[in-house]
Formats: C-alpha cells, structure tokens, sequence
C-alpha cells in the first residue's frame, strides 16, 4: 500500500464494523497513539450530536423508528456532527477520528432495505474517508462479546423492528448478517481497508498503526508543543477511561449514549 497524501486539508481517518468487532476500543487506542506523537486529534462518534440524540432517544424508547426515519435521523445526526466537529477540524489540518462514518449507513440502512443510491445521496455531502478500518468478525464471536455484561439485546439493536423473526437472537444474527454482507462488498470496492478482528487486542493495534503508517502521510501534521500535549493526553485519559476500558476490551461504555 502506497503512502499517499491527505485529500484536502487535515487527515480523516474512520473505523467501521459491526457491533462487538472492538473497533471502538481500537479508535480509542488509536486516538492515544497519535496523540503521543503530538497530533491534533479530534475523536468522534456515531449518534452523538446534542441536537439530534434527544429525538432519536425518544424514538428508540417509543419504537416509532421505522427504516425512513431512521434513515434521516442518523443522517441529520451526522450532518450536524459533519458542519460542527469534523469539517471545521479537518479545515485547520487536524486528524479526525469516527467511531462510524456513512458506511454505518450504507451496513444498517441497507440491511433494512433501503436503496443504496439513495443512502449515497442522503450523505453526498461528506467525502470519503482517507482512510477507513473495517473491523470484520463474525456475527456469532459479536453477539457473544455484546452479551457478556448484560442480559438482554436492545430492540433495533437485535433488528426486531423489522418482524422477521419473534427471537432476538435469530433476529440479530440476521441483521448482522446483511451488515456483514454489504461491509464485505464496500471493503472489496476498495473505499475500506479489512482488519481482522478476531485477534487479541495488542496485535490488532499493531496491524492498524502499520496500515495507517504504509497508507497515510503524517509528516505534513503540525504537531502540539510537548507541554500541551502531556496537559492534552492526560485529560483526554481521565475523561475516557470509564468510557472505553473493559476486562475484555471490546464491551465499551458510553454514559448512555445508544449506539444502535
């Protein structure tokens, strides 16, 4: 793999995968990682804008979000987090890291039978990526990394909205299923990189601070001075670590924040 330049000012890079594929705690160690270099690095999760989480909240509580609305919904939440958080950082030459880009979209909405060129358009604002991870595990090694902890699968989580099934279970491995089906085919495309999951912790990290050292430039990063960047890790550490540690790495906690 070439290096090659960033397109535009300042480095995106994204993590995709289904759900228990560790990504988040590989972002997580990949935002320490570039932060240790002194680069500006901003990190940044699906369904997270303050404008949008509340509705979309309220939605998930009441099970009124059919496949459209969620559809919108989401993209509404990633525009606001695109105009607020990743644009005007990426404007100034800093590194932007999602915890989920569009593909998320392209996994879940395809999965409820939306049209891919419609999900294209809806998110035809934000260009790709320079670099996108995807996580592959299997749906079976996800279910059972998500269930450690907790008794039950949420109902979108578990694809229950969709009524193909009356278990849970049978209805998540399906959902999943055609995520991991629709990853695999934008992976082959060429617009993700596949890393495989299955490892341990430590030598997934190593295979991604590889791929991103062979594939992106990070010599034209301004980096922070070193003062301000021990002031800026050890913050960043404090106000993380419930967030994102578990025993097993991959069970991560959000305050609250549905990921689904």
């Amino acid at each position: 793999m070439k290096s090659k330049e960033p397109s535009g000012a300042g480095i995106l890079i994204a993590v995709e995968g289904l759900d228990g594929s560790g990504k988040s705690t590989q972002a997580h160690l990949l935002v320490q990682w570039l932060r240790a270099l002194g680069a500006p690095v901003h990190h940044t999760e699906w369904n997270s804008s303050p404008m949008v989480k509340s509705a979309t909240k309220e939605g998930k509580k009441n099970q009124r979000l059919v496949p459209e609305t969620f559809h919108y919904i989401h993209a509404a939440d990633f525009a606001d987090r695109w105009e607020r958080q990743i644009q005007p950082l990426l404007a100034v030459g800093g590194v932007v890291i999602c915890d989920r880009y569009k593909f998320t979209a392209m996994a879940r909405d395809g999965a409820r039978g939306i049209n891919k060129e419609r999900i294209e358009m809806t998110y035809s604002f934000a260009r790709d990526p320079d670099l996108t991870l995807y996580f592959e595990v299997d749906p079976e090694v996800s279910l059972s990394r998500i269930m450690k902890g907790r008794p039950n699968l949420k109902y979108y989580e578990s694809g229950m909205d969709m009524g193909w099934t009356d278990d849970p279970i049978e209805s998540y491995k399906k959902l999943q299923g055609r995520m991991r089906e629709i990853y695999g085919k934008i992976a082959d495309s060429g617009r993700m990189v596949k890393i495989d999951s299955n490892l341990g912790i430590a030598e997934i990290q190593k295979n991604v601070r590889k791929i991103i050292s062979d594939s992106i430039d990070l010599s034209n990063v301004t980096l922070i001075e070193a003062d301000d960047r021990r002031a800026e890790i050890h913050h960043y550490d404090d106000s993380t670590r419930m967030r994102y540690i578990s025993p097993e790495g991959y069970t991560v906690l959000r305050h609250g924040v549905d990921e689904d």
